[in-house]
């Protein structure tokens, strides 16, 4: 999916991985084009899955959430503001503490 994602938005990022992350979906970071997934996308859909990895991808191309992000959005995946708010109602993930 990140291959096939980053050759039709025409950007490439330098590394990715995945990792334990407590307030966050994803992460990037435009300057060294490094993303970031919380390993916690590993027990959602495919269609919240396929849309963190497009919008921390779509952060290459343009590093603010203003409008020209919102447009690029809307053109690669246009149902995105639906499967945004399907997952950030979810919890990022259980959390277990020992005492």
């Amino acid at each position: 999916m990140f291959t096939t994602w980053q050759a039709k938005l025409g950007v490439q990022a330098s590394a990715w991985g995945v990792k334990r992350m407590k307030t966050k979906w994803g992460s990037c970071t435009p300057a060294s084009r490094r993303v970031w997934l919380n390993s916690e996308l590993a027990k959602k859909p495919i269609e919240c899955i396929e849309y963190i990895v497009v919008h921390e991808l779509l952060h290459l191309a343009e590093p603010n959430h203003g409008e020209r992000f919102i447009a690029l959005m809307n053109r690669h995946l246009p149902r995105w503001a639906a499967t945004q708010k399907r997952l950030n109602a979810a919890p990022l993930g259980h959390e277990e503490w020992s005492f």
